[in-house]
């Protein structure tokens, strides 16, 4: 049959494409396709380009000689990610609409053998382009490239032009370019929504999907930051209905071990809300010490296989913003029955220790046990006490103890680089009263110390009975970082054989014997770039870092997966198993043996989350530093180089934190070079140089809160940076982020610490 050629001149929607092919008599290529619409010169390139995108996303088959509307799910698609479940993403098809109108399958992402994801973590919104194949167990997919914006959510601020047209000014630094609004959705200028594209471009305008307020009021940092990243921040009823049930679980000394008479204490943050663990330690006649580390009983309440599990699973870890914390497990769990709270009955996991006088542990045993938890005490009352002599016998013997594992530690020479760690503080109406380093006392070493004896206990205890194990691994610096180190060395007339074993008392004992400041705090930069990240896995490859051979994350069941884990894997090796009484609650409270199957899916799963974490958490705090200075631009600070490139340099202000850029071309006219070996910018004609680690007076040009993004300028000469453009007029601007300097209230923590 003929196809009626429409009316309107132009380049046709996919829908006429697809009928046009679906009716036509005979082939239906390009050639036909241009035909039908009557498309000449640049509309036939623009139909090439359509065909592709309709080809990439399942719509139609890629032969351009005659084009076939695609029925059922093609082998190569595009896909949607709409979930995220025990670290794998569930996709659907990103165009479905097959003739009997049946829902979407759900299609499972996996890795294909012996390769690895091609883009890292996949979140809620991802759009991918994927092979797929259906298998006994369902869809799969293996994914090939994460494809352009087109349905990813953007967060932005909504701002009104003279003409009366919307433009979303996005919050992310990294994004310079505002987008056009094609559909406010009911958004008013100023206000904070989430946004859709609605073409591949990277200039398409956009539509909001969700109007989510006043962006400088309080939380809003924190939510800006949970959007983002796609943090799971809402239980589901029946997570939370699973969890009341396990919250009513009973506790039974048949199979636990009494420690309530022992004065056990848990020291953390003044703020803290869930309390993982807790310690005591007592001396022994030969000089050694007997040492006890009490972690909350989470695999008890938390089975494989449940709603909880696999949100927590989902989430990985809890992560912490000064105004929130986003838990891992519902809080009547976190909060609650799982918290190691002062003059309560516990369920615990208890780490039995015995030192030596030199602080070497020599003997372990774990069991279930019952704690009541004598006290919880803030990190600076435990400090105060002790330096004021007027702690009791539990606190001097953990101090007595922890002298021996700090004799310990100094043996095994950890890697030892001073990293200062911002804290935000807010009054009870979300207000910033104050930000600041956090002080370093030795209440926090004390701590741990305690739980880096305990992880490495857990560790050696499953390897033992050859159980499955989750690492907490920091490997070497890899050649490549190490070559880089010794050429910038070199540059301070300093040498790194690297024919030798590398060891981080190598790194402490070369900034040991740098008396100068400036230059300590440059080589300390360069060391800390040299070193990798940690992660989770199954496969143990040393904690380089912290000098240890074996080491487990064990002691933070409330808020890491990864220490459920090891406490499940510690049930099985150990015959520790409490089952649940009969119910909706999973009997077993020891590893899945899906877990055990493939503990590597896991592991790299939470190992993403973390990273993820850290990520929102830096940014949230980011946002916050700016806001604090945003009333303070022109001000001079002292500042620490942190970053050098062609195009500038990163400075971060010593007291606060707030990382900012100066623009080389705000330098003055004097041309710079870029020395990248020596990671230096040097004037042509006065040789001044900037260089990593130099400390040097800046004054604060531009602070926004918004992105957190923040930029200096030198104090005295070179050029003057123009702000682009006008600021978003946000509402109520400033009114609710900065109080009145005082003593801050209800403040939550964030960080923790603790985080070896």
């Amino acid at each position: 049959m003929a196809f009626k050629k429409r009316p309107e001149p132009g380049l046709p929607t996919r829908k006429q494409i697809l009928d046009f092919i679906q009716n036509a008599d005979g082939p239906a290529g390009k050639r036909e396709i241009a035909r039908a619409f009557a498309l000449k010169g640049q509309e036939k390139i623009q139909l090439k380009a359509l065909l592709k995108d309709m080809a990439e996303e399942g719509l139609i088959d890629g032969k351009r000689t005659a084009y076939h509307r695609m029925g059922g799910l093609p082998k190569v698609t595009v896909l949607r990610v709409i979930d995220i479940d025990e670290g794998e993403a569930i996709a659907v098809p990103d165009t479905w609409h097959p003739e009997d109108a049946s829902p979407p399958p759900r299609i499972r992402l996996v890795e294909a053998k012996g390769k690895r994801n091609p883009m890292g973590a996949l979140k809620k919104g991802d759009r991918v382009l994927s092979r797929t194949e259906e298998t006994g167990s369902g869809w799969r997919g293996y994914p090939m490239k994460k494809l352009a914006l087109r349905s990813e959510q953007m967060l932005g601020v909504v701002e009104i032009d003279k003409s009366g047209q919307g433009w979303l000014q996005p919050v992310d630094k990294r994004i310079r370019q505002s987008s056009k609004i094609s559909d406010l959705g009911g958004a008013e200028a100023g206000e904070l929504v989430l946004a859709e594209p609605i073409g591949k471009s990277v200039r398409a305008a956009v539509k909001v999907t969700e109007v989510l307020g006043e962006p400088l009021a309080p939380k809003a940092f924190s939510l800006i930051a949970i959007h983002k990243h796609g943090i799971p921040n809402h239980f589901e009823e029946e997570t939370l209905g699973e969890a009341e049930a396990a919250a009513k679980l009973p506790l039974s000394l048949e199979d636990r071990e009494d420690l309530r008479h022992l004065p056990i204490v848990a020291i953390d943050p003044s703020d803290a809300r869930d309390h993982d663990d807790a310690i005591w330690a007592q001396p022994r006649e030969d000089g050694g010490f007997d040492a006890l580390v009490a972690i909350a009983d989470v695999s008890f309440y938390v089975r494989p296989g449940g709603s909880i599990d696999r949100e927590a699973r989902k989430r990985g870890n809890s992560v912490y913003f000064p105004d929130r914390v986003v838990p891992m497990l519902p809080e009547i769990l976190s909060a609650d029955v799982c918290s190691l709270r002062s003059g309560e009955d516990r369920a615990a996991m208890a780490c039995h220790m015995v030192l030596d006088a030199q602080g070497k542990v020599i003997d372990w045993r774990f069991t279930r046990a019952i704690v009541r938890i004598d006290e919880v005490i803030a990190y600076e009352e435990a400090q105060a006490r002790i330096d004021e002599d007027r702690a009791g016998a539990n606190l001097q013997g953990l101090w007595a103890c922890w002298k021996a594992l700090a004799a310990a530690r100094k043996a095994r020479d950890p890697l030892e680089l001073e990293l200062p760690e911002r804290r935000v503080q807010l009054d009870a109406e979300g207000r910033i009263t104050e930000i600041a380093t956090r002080e370093r006392l030795d209440a926090h070493r004390v701590v741990e110390d305690f739980m880096i004896a305990a992880n490495v206990a857990a560790a050696k205890a499953l390897e033992a009975k050859v159980a499955p194990v989750v690492y907490r691994v920091h490997e070497a610096p890899s050649r490549e970082k190490l070559v880089a180190l010794k050429d910038y060395l070199a540059t301070f007339d300093m040498k790194l054989a690297m024919g030798q074993v590398i060891t981080p008392g190598l790194f402490n004992r070369m900034l040991k014997d740098i008396s100068d400041e400036a230059e300590k705090a440059l080589i300390m930069e360069a060391v800390l770039r040299s070193q990798t990240q940690a992660y989770y896995g199954p496969r143990n490859a040393g904690h380089f870092g912290l000098a240890l051979g074996s080491y487990a994350h064990f002691t933070s069941p409330i808020r890491r997966y990864a220490d459920l884990l090891v406490h499940r894997a510690l049930v099985d090796a150990y015959h520790l198993e409490q089952p649940a009484p009969k119910g909706d609650i999973p009997a077993t409270s020891g590893l899945s043996e899906r877990d055990r199957e493939d503990l590597g899916r896991v592991t790299d799963a939470i190992s993403k989350a973390e990273r993820r974490a850290m990520e929102a958490e830096r940014e949230t705090i980011d946002r916050y530093v700016a806001a604090w200075l945003a009333s303070r631009v022109g001000e001079v600070f002292q500042t620490r180089i942190t970053g050098v490139q062609k195009f500038g340099f990163f400075a971060t202000i010593i007291s606060l934190g707030g990382d900012g850029l100066v623009p080389v071309s705000t330098l003055g006219d004097e041309r710079f070079d870029y020395d990248e070996k020596k990671q230096v910018l040097e004037g042509e004609r006065t040789g001044t140089t900037y260089a990593i680690g130099q400390i040097l007076p800046l004054r604060l040009a531009e602070a926004n809160p918004l992105t957190g993004a923040l930029k200096f300028e030198l104090e005295e000469g070179g050029g003057r940076i123009e702000p682009r453009g006008k600021p978003a007029p946000l509402k109520h601007r400033g009114k609710h982020l900065v109080g009145k300097r005082g003593r801050p209230a209800n403040i939550r923590h964030q960080g923790r610490g603790k985080k070896r």
